[in-house]
């Protein structure tokens, strides 16, 4: 048992340099414009792109997770090591729609095994270690180490992307056989002692009805979740056109994204002591403040410094992520703690094939600043009554 907690200690800081490997990002920060440059994508396109990839997530997000829950939280992040290596290779052959869709897909099954396995093994080592109520804390730094790392990638990103299109995805695939040797050393956590399974169909189906209809609290939380995650998700793709419509020169794409990712960062270590000082409901106050004066602010500028407003929308990202992975985990058992974990990223999923390629064709047709002011709209109707139900349920 000593040689078992030893081992799962020891997870915690090789999860946090999975997360670190896993978010090291070399095209990211130029990906939009390598779409649109070198694969002449437009952005509708673009979007449309972005929601397939999130229809592969969908499709295998929540078998992932049930495949995690069962199998063994090692065994899922080494199969997405396998699938991230496959799919940045094939954006070396990526010359067309089809093909850079195909490399989509792969990275799009690689996240889906990601998602839920990663936070759940880091709650299960804290659990056995019996230090479970501090996991906001080491979430926000597992998510802390995660956006240093897309930092860190993006930092040379633009010069990069000048001296070779393809170097970014060639130092992509080094990143990821790193990440396999990373988890290959990880130990798994012990299987929940429940009773048998006697199909695996009707205990999958029996963990929705669960989350859906069961228990109002993890539903009413994942939707806030899914909407908190739609309005920083926008902008990962809409950001860089709209810097380059602002004249900013490419060298600085880099350190910009750099500095977006260090901003995520920041605000996820810092996420436990703002819900300590402002309490759930006055950090739900500071996320909707945060989205709409973002959203206004990059719709009604346009200068050299107006990605500035994008920043409001990390430090969003980073504050609220903790927080509501935090609130699932303690609703969650061993049985089902990745799969609710990739229920929720299946509704964020969802919610983008759904809206993605909308805010596209807005963009395309009302132009950027036009669609950040829709946004701006939206989120400021939608949030308010949806925070509220979820704090009637939550907060207590």
């Amino acid at each position: 048992m000593t040689f078992l907690k030893s081992s799962l200690r020891n997870n915690i800081a090789k999860l946090n340099i999975f997360a670190f490997l896993k978010m090291t990002l070399f095209p990211m920060a130029v990906i939009t414009l390598f779409w649109k440059d070198h694969i002449g994508l437009s952005l509708t396109e673009i979007l449309v792109l972005q929601g397939l990839f999130s229809l592969a997530s969908v499709m295998m997000e929540y078998p992932s997770g049930y495949v995690s829950d069962r199998l063994g939280y090692r065994a899922a992040l080494l199969i997405a090591s396998l699938f991230g290596i496959m799919g940045w290779t094939a954006y070396f052959y990526a010359d067309s729609f089809a093909s850079v869709l195909m490399a989509e897909l792969l990275l799009g099954i690689c996240y889906a095994f990601i998602s839920g396995s990663d936070s759940a093994l880091l709650f299960e080592s804290l659990h056995t270690d019996q230090r479970e109520d501090q996991y906001a804390r080491y979430d926000g730094r597992m998510t802390s180490w995660g956006q240093t790392g897309e930092a860190a990638g993006a930092l040379f990103a633009g010069m990069m992307y000048a001296a070779s299109p393809l170097l970014p995805f060639a130092m992509q695939i080094g990143i990821w056989v790193l990440a396999f040797g990373i988890c290959l050393t990880l130990h798994e956590s012990p299987a929940d002692q429940g009773p048998a399974i006697q199909s695996h169909l009707s205990e999958a189906v029996s963990v929705c009805r669960y989350v859906w209809h069961e228990k109002p609290a993890i539903r009413l939380t994942i939707l806030f979740g899914t909407l908190l995650g739609l309005a920083s998700f926008y902008t990962v793709w809409m950001i860089q056109p709209f810097m380059q419509q602002c004249r900013v020169p490419l060298a600085w794409f880099g350190p910009i994204w750099a500095g977006a990712n260090l901003t995520i960062a920041a605000c996820s270590l810092l996420s436990h002591r703002f819900q300590y000082y402002l309490g759930i409901r006055g950090m739900c106050i500071l996320f909707i403040i945060l989205i709409v004066t973002a959203y206004s602010g990059l719709g009604f500028t346009a200068g050299l410094g107006s990605f500035a407003f994008y920043y409001l929308l990390t430090a969003m990202r980073g504050l609220q992520g903790p927080m509501i992975r935090h609130r699932l985990q303690q609703a969650s058992a061993r049985r089902n703690r990745a799969s609710i974990q990739s229920l929720h990223s299946l509704s964020f999923r969802v919610g983008f094939i759904v809206t993605g390629p909308l805010i596209g064709m807005t963009a395309d047709s009302w132009g950027l600043d036009g669609a950040f002011l829709l946004l701006a709209v939206a989120f400021a109707i939608v949030l308010p009554p949806t925070a509220k139900k979820f704090l009637a349920l939550t907060a207590r």
